[in-house]
């Protein structure tokens, strides 16, 4: 599994008198196979999963996958780490379930036919080969994000950063989502606010106003959190 490690790391978003801080001096290494990221709203959770690919570079301090900066060796960081936004529709740039799927592959140097070839694996493995020839923003919410999880696991990363991904959908998807990111071979760092999602994992981040207040297995670290969530 890669190991992240961040070192000392701050950040704010804004300027001048509306500038505000929402990572304060973290530092944490990371190298288990399940990784969940919890907090309140504003905690600094959010900000802090997007520093791991390089969606936001720290104001101070550094951030590493494997020893390769997310600053200075951004594309490198970036091929081995995908990510998944909250809503799907952020992330779907292409008109057809087919295209968008194949559209991470492009400066991958493989050739039209291996392309042709992950492209129809991915849509066969997430239950969407009959939507190839589909507008992919006309699938339902569960589809759209098994679009955006194909779309970034079809490119093979080390690292899979999933940032809320079932705050959208019904039970029924939320369920079929966990029981895919289950099965998955890569490392996975899952921010939440549906706390079961976490049986079962490794190591359990709890952020409270840009520090990590806990970290420890899922039991320790909910528990951590709902005394947080009723101060």
């Amino acid at each position: 599994m890669p190991e992240i490690r961040v070192e000392s790391v701050s950040h704010s978003f804004g300027d001048g008198s509306t500038r505000r801080q929402v990572l304060r001096d973290v530092s944490v290494r990371l190298a288990e196979p399940r990784i969940g990221i919890i907090g309140a709203n504003g905690s600094g959770k959010s900000t802090f999963v997007r520093l791991l690919n390089g969606l936001v570079q720290p104001d101070s301090g550094t951030v590493t996958i494997d020893g390769r900066d997310t600053v200075r060796d951004g594309p490198e960081v970036r091929r081995r780490v995908g990510f998944c936004f909250t809503d799907p529709d952020a992330q779907i740039v292409m008109p057809t379930v087919a295209e968008d799927i194949a559209f991470g592959l492009r400066r991958r140097g493989l050739s039209r036919a291996e392309r042709d070839e992950r492209t129809r694996r991915a849509l066969t493995a997430y239950g969407l080969e009959g939507h190839a020839d589909h507008p992919a923003h006309l699938l339902s919410g569960g589809q759209k994000q098994l679009l955006a999880l194909a779309s970034v696991l079809v490119t093979e990363p080390d690292l899979l950063v999933l940032d809320e991904p079932t705050t959208l959908l019904d039970l029924r998807n939320a369920a079929m989502v966990r029981r895919l990111v289950d099965d998955l071979p890569q490392q996975v760092v899952l921010v939440t606010h549906h706390l079961d999602l976490l049986d079962g994992f490794d190591r359990v981040l709890v952020f409270d106003d840009g520090r990590i207040a806990n970290d420890g297995k899922p039991t320790e670290a909910v528990a951590a959190y709902r005394e947080l969530a009723m101060r």
